[in-house]
C-alpha cells in the first residue's frame, strides 16, 4: 500500500481529534491516491446491479483466500485484508433478485403517513439484517475505504460496503500466514476462552488487549469479535438475553462468555492451520 496515498486518505476523514468535521481532499493529492487505488470518484449504483455483481465476485474468491488473508492481518496489521473474510461470508448467503422495498419508517405529514425509511425486504432477511437501498448516488467509496484501511470494516452490513470491499479485496496480494500469525489466533481463541459466563462482548474486547502479538486498539479489537461473530466462530447460545443500553455491536450482541467458540466453525475455516 502506497504510504503517501494512505496518509492523504486518512487525513481526509481523520485528525488527532478523531473525526474530522470537513472531508476536503486538494485535487493533486486526491489524484495521487486515486492512481495509486486508494480514493474513488462517487459512484452511482443500482440495487439490483450491486446484488449481481456481488454473487458474481464472490464466487470468484475461495474460503482459503480469505482465511489466508484474516490470518495474515494479525501480526502485520493490515486491516484491509482482514474486512474481506467477513463480506465473503454475508455474500455466500446472496443469490441474484430484484429489489423488493420493505418499509422500515414514516413520518405524518398533515396526517397522511409517507414512508421515510425503505430498504430491500430480502437483503434484510440475510443474516441480522442487511441493508440495501434500492440505488446509491454519488456515494463516497473513500470513506468506506477508509475505515476498511483504518478498523478493517465498520459497514458489514451495508450492501454497497461488500461490494466493495470484495472488488478490493481480490485485487490485493496477500502472503501466507506466518507462524506468528497463527498463534496469535490461537490466543485469540484462549481469551474467548478465559471469559467468564456472564461476560459481554465489551469484556471479550478487553481480553484481546492481552493476546501476545496482537498490537491493535479498542476500536480494532472490536472489529475482529464482529468479524468472529458474523462468520459463526463466535454463535450465541441464545437471542433471549438483555443487552447493554446503548452499544455499537452488530453480529456479536447477543453473545456472552457461556457460548465460548464454534469448534466446528473454527475447524471448517481455520483447520488446516491450527493442525
Amino acid at each position: 500500500m502506497d504510504k503517501k496515498a494512505k496518509r492523504i486518505l486518512m487525513s481526509t476523514y481523520w485528525s488527532s481529534k478523531g473525526w474530522k468535521d470537513e472531508n476536503v481532499t486538494a485535487p493533486d493529492d486526491f489524484a495521487y491516491a486515486k492512481e495509486k487505488g486508494l480514493m474513488f470518484d462517487p459512484f452511482t449504483i443500482s440495487h439490483d446491479e450491486c446484488v449481481r455483481r456481488i454473487v458474481e465476485i464472490v464466487s470468484s474468491i475461495t474460503q482459503e483466500q480469505v482465511v489466508k488473508a484474516f490470518l495474515s492481518s494479525l501480526s502485520t496489521r493490515r486491516l484491509d485484508w482482514r474486512s474481506g473474510i467477513c463480506s465473503y461470508s454475508i455474500a455466500k448467503m446472496f443469490s441474484v433478485h430484484e429489489y423488493k422495498p420493505k418499509v422500515s419508517g414514516y413520518l405524518i405529514v398533515d396526517g397522511e403517513k409517507i414512508p421515510t425509511t425503505c430498504v430491500c425486504e430480502i437483503c434484510d432477511k440475510i443474516k441480522y439484517g442487511i441493508v440495501g437501498l434500492e440505488s446509491y448516488e454519488n456515494e463516497d467509496m473513500n470513506v468506506l475505504n477508509f475505515k476498511r484501511i483504518k478498523w478493517g470494516g465498520t459497514n458489514h452490513g451495508d450492501l454497497l460496503y461488500i461490494l466493495f470491499d470484495l472488488e478490493q479485496f481480490v485485487k490485493a496480494q496477500i502472503p501466507d500466514p506466518t507462524d506468528e500469525d497463527v498463534e496469535i489466533f490461537k490466543g485469540i481463541l484462549d481469551a474467548v476462552n478465559s471469559c467468564d459466563p456472564e461476560d459481554y462482548p465489551s469484556a471479550l474486547r478487553d481480553k484481546l488487549k492481552d493476546v501476545p502479538g496482537l498490537k491493535s486498539n479498542k476500536a480494532e479489537r472490536a472489529t475482529i469479535i464482529e468479524i468472529l461473530a458474523c462468520i459463526g466462530v463466535l454463535q450465541p447460545m441464545s437471542y433471549n438475553r438483555p443487552i447493554a443500553g446503548r452499544n455499537d455491536w452488530t453480529f456479536v450482541e447477543y453473545w456472552r462468555g457461556e457460548d465460548g467458540y464454534d469448534e466446528a466453525t473454527v475447524e471448517t475455516y481455520f483447520g488446516k492451520y491450527l493442525k
